[in-house]
């Protein structure tokens, strides 16, 4: 009797392991039976807001639940943040963020109100963008080899412009400037469009700029973009040599990627699901066309490659934030 009971009490304690286990697994077979939630810290209108929404018709269209974008921004991504890692980890609340959020802001902030390693988990890329080399369209400097060559001329006399302190435009233009042993000085500006109007008529020598940011201008033809910070050609601009390619130092690859992130907690089974469902959209002809007018890249991948680009970049950034100073506090 004691070795049947005994036998019992294990069978019992087995599904007790196996039943959780398997609830687990149905459920993330039906996921979603109601509609899910992605908080943003972008505004609406923005290049990353509008990415994100073609993105979510084709989820909710394979899901045939309702995707809403719940727009955070302001903060340097704090509200946003916060309010997703207070969501319950079902998987029915998701966070948009970027390489600012989740790379950069560690080591910007020396106090953070949320920890993207703890309070978030990776579901999957999104999107990539690289910037450009941007002058004004009257720029004495027609090359990267010109202008680099006026700031070893003439250390701290060229300026380079930029919308806030430690965002990827004005650590990519730093590493620039590391990366060719040249000293300019970074102006930084509260707005895109005083940024703009900067450069357009050369109250800043140059700034680094993405389609999204400077494509209008240069179609407007009020910049030229001098070369693209990365170790290839961008598909929507193929004529824009790469910096190296220019002239410029060899290396410097200065990019922006917005990934999504789920509550910690979330199950792995749940996540998968996800991560499924979006590399599946991305995958999509259509989103690659929409994605291609703002300049973006999809950025289909897995969460354990996303888990680490978001160290590699972290450690990155802690190095460049560090020889340039910058602070957000």
């Amino acid at each position: 009797m004691k070795r049947r009971s005994f036998a019992f009490l294990a069978a019992g304690i087995g599904l007790g392991l196996v039943a959780p286990l398997a609830s687990a697994q149905s459920d993330a077979q039906s996921f979603p039976t109601k509609p899910v939630r992605i908080i943003s810290p972008f505004s609406s209108g923005s290049g990353p807001d509008a990415a994100i929404r073609v993105v979510a018709e084709k989820l909710g269209a394979n899901w045939k639940q309702g995707v809403v974008i719940d727009p955070r921004p302001g903060g340097s991504g704090f509200l946003a943040a916060n309010v997703a890692k207070q969501a319950p980890p079902t998987g029915y609340d998701l966070f948009l963020a970027d390489v600012g959020h989740l790379a950069i802001n560690p080591s910007l902030f020396k106090k953070l109100p949320y920890d993207p390693k703890n309070d978030f988990v990776p579901v999957g890329g999104l999107l990539h963008t690289s910037f450009f080399i941007v002058v004004g369209a009257n720029s004495p400097y027609r090359t990267v080899k010109d202008l680099l060559a006026a700031a070893a001329a003439a250390p701290g006399k060229i300026t380079y412009g930029s919308t806030s302190v430690g965002g990827p435009p004005h650590l990519g233009a730093a590493e620039v400037e590391a990366a060719s042993g040249t000293r300019m000085t970074h102006v930084p500006y509260k707005e895109i469009s005083q940024l703009n109007i900067a450069v357009s008529n050369g109250e800043v020598d140059w700034t680094m700029g993405s389609l999204a940011s400077s494509g209008a201008l240069l179609k407007g033809g009020k910049v030229r973009f001098l070369a693209i910070a990365d170790d290839t050609r961008s598909a929507s601009l193929p004529s824009v040599p790469t910096l190296e390619e220019a002239g410029g130092p060899k290396g410097v690859q200065a990019r922006s990627w917005v990934a999504l992130m789920a509550p910690k907690g979330t199950p792995a089974a749940v996540i998968a699901t996800l991560n499924q469902s979006l590399n599946e959209a991305l995958k999509q002809a259509e989103v690659a066309e929409k994605f291609a007018t703002f300049g973006y890249v999809p950025d289909p991948m897995t969460p354990a490659a996303l888990a680490k680009l978001i160290d590699r970049d972290t450690v990155t950034y802690e190095a460049i934030v560090k020889r340039t100073g910058a602070s957000a506090d």
